[in-house]
């Protein structure tokens, strides 16, 4: 019994154009064979536990030979019977990606397998630029080429080509006198090497050397960019542009569009890498608004949290008894909310062991997610840190308001004794334990590497991110006083949300490079 092996399309660049079927599949994948130009977004989406392979090649380095490619995913089909192979690749595997050669392997090989169609960047590229491909009464179709072959008259994979020629051009089999006269958007990929030597050849053909032109770099990444020519200017505009690869060339005249249709780079954080820092489990949400503003989103969790049995109260059925004793539950983190209410449901109870009692709130955040068990807070201070949740119920105990006795703060392993020190006469349950990341792969070390900035949200982040990132960005963007203290403590510059909210912090990064712009 062999296991199965899926060849992915992993799509041009953007993580949002990884199909459904794709993602399902690299979250159960025992191994992941993956290109360079897979995003390290997408391969933070694969199961955690997955043997990471990476056989990129850049235009003029081989990492992996494809017929060593090959014999990978046979072996490793063999190695994981009943197993999943996940062989991921840029775009779609079948648009001159390669993927035809290597289902005839595992053909060849017995071994089943599966294409999950990726969304090519010879449509999606052109689409973020805004240039539709077609466009009444301007094309009404469009072709995709190749922009190299190898010295057989075999296609190369995009992402692997660009420089296999020591003579660039020569290896083309391209009907060049019917493309020179053909009416519709013309789309090349793996081109850049070879352009200046299409464009001569379809000029001599009888093309027109004032069709416009566009390359378009890194297209649907944060980094795309797109620079505008005309067939008779090509070459000196890729030599003027330093225009590089992965790129892709597009002629005709809906290039024209992509001056008024433009629409990926007006967005505030077009361009940018950030990291953040979250637990997996929360930073589902500020990833998506970033995304949503157009940055790539490396999620990179610096701790892991687990429930505990807290020393003073263990936490079963008959135990939650315990809580009769205390008229006041103060929440000092979404982790502390999540890490009592988890075990309580488990325990055969529910929130009407809480009637009667107030509840307190850290801040907003928290606050927030007491809602979604259905839980109103009583208390919320101003100050969204453990010392004004301290002073305000200090406050409280002061006017008589409430027995200080009678208050249980529900807290973690690495919190401090601010709260305790303000309310001595208070009982704190460890309702979770936070534990650091040991390890970064090699994947995201480099992504991390080349970042723009990295968001945080807990010293403790911030300490174990340091540890772990030997190149990493200066720039953070922090939530809260003592965050913002503990990245400065590390060198970095750091740019800090008016609330402790992640709503505020968002809003923050947005304005800070809107303002840079």
């Amino acid at each position: 019994m062999k296991g199965t092996v899926y060849l992915i399309g992993a799509g041009p660049g953007d993580p949002g154009l990884l199909t459904l079927r794709g993602k399902e599949i690299l979250e159960k994948a025992d191994v992941v064979v993956y290109d360079r130009l897979v995003s390290p977004a997408i391969l933070g989406m694969c199961n955690p536990k997955a043997k990471m392979v990476d056989v990129g090649k850049m235009p003029t380095h081989h990492k992996v030979k494809q017929s060593e490619i090959n014999r990978l995913l046979v072996q490793f089909a063999c190695e994981f019977p009943g197993g999943v192979i996940a062989r991921l690749k840029g775009g779609d595997p079948f648009v001159f990606g390669r993927g035809g050669e290597e289902a005839l392997e595992l053909v060849a090989a017995g071994v089943e397998f599966e294409v999950v169609p990726g969304i090519t960047s010879a449509i999606s590229v052109p689409a973020y630029a805004g240039i539709p491909v077609s466009h009444r009464g301007i094309a009404t179709s469009f072709h995709i080429i190749t922009g190299h072959e190898k010295a057989d008259g075999r296609t190369c994979h995009p992402e692997r080509s660009e420089a296999e020629s020591k003579d660039p051009g020569q290896n083309l089999s391209l009907d060049f006198e019917t493309l020179a006269h053909c009416p519709g958007t013309l789309i090349f990929l793996m081109g850049v090497a070879n352009m200046d030597f299409i464009a001569r050849r379809l000029m001599e053909c009888g093309k027109d050397p004032k069709t416009p032109l566009a390359f378009i770099e890194k297209g649907t990444t944060p980094y795309q960019r797109t620079v505008m020519a005309t067939l008779e200017t090509a070459g000196e505009t890729i030599a003027r542009e330093n225009v590089t690869a992965p790129a892709i060339t597009i002629m005709g005249g809906v290039v024209e569009l992509g001056q008024t249709l433009a629409w990926k780079k007006n967005l505030p954080l077009a361009g940018k890498r950030l990291v953040v820092t979250r637990a997996a489990k929360q930073a589902s949400g500020i990833t998506a608004r970033l995304t949503a503003l157009g940055a790539e989103v490396i999620e990179t969790p610096m701790i892991e949290t687990r429930d505990v049995i807290p020393a003073k109260a263990r936490i079963s059925s008959a135990d939650f008894k315990a809580l009769a004793n205390f008229d006041i539950l103060a929440f000092t983190s979404t982790n502390g909310v999540e890490s009592f209410f988890r075990p309580l449901f488990a325990a055969g109870c529910d929130v009407r062991v809480l009637a009667g009692k107030k509840i307190a709130s850290v801040g907003k955040i928290t606050e927030k997610k007491l809602l979604e068990y259905g839980i109103r807070c009583d208390y919320v201070p101003e100050d969204h840190t453990g010392e004004g949740l301290g002073k305000l119920l200090a406050a409280k105990v002061t006017a008589g308001e409430i027995d200080e006795s009678r208050i249980l703060l529900l807290q973690g392993n690495l919190a401090d004794d601010t709260l305790l020190e303000l309310l001595p006469k208070s009982t704190r349950w460890v309702v979770y334990e936070t534990l650091p990341v040991t390890e970064l792969p090699e994947w995201k070390r480099e992504a991390v590497a080349g970042a723009d900035a990295v968001v945080f949200a807990s010293t403790s982040a911030v300490e174990n991110f340091v540890k772990m990132a030997e190149a990493r960005p200066s720039l953070s963007f922090c939530i809260g006083r003592m965050t913002e203290t503990a990245a400065r403590k590390h060198g970095f510059e750091t740019v800090t949300s008016d609330e402790t909210t992640m709503d505020s912090l968002v809003k923050k990064i947005a304005e800070y490079y809107s303002a840079a712009r």
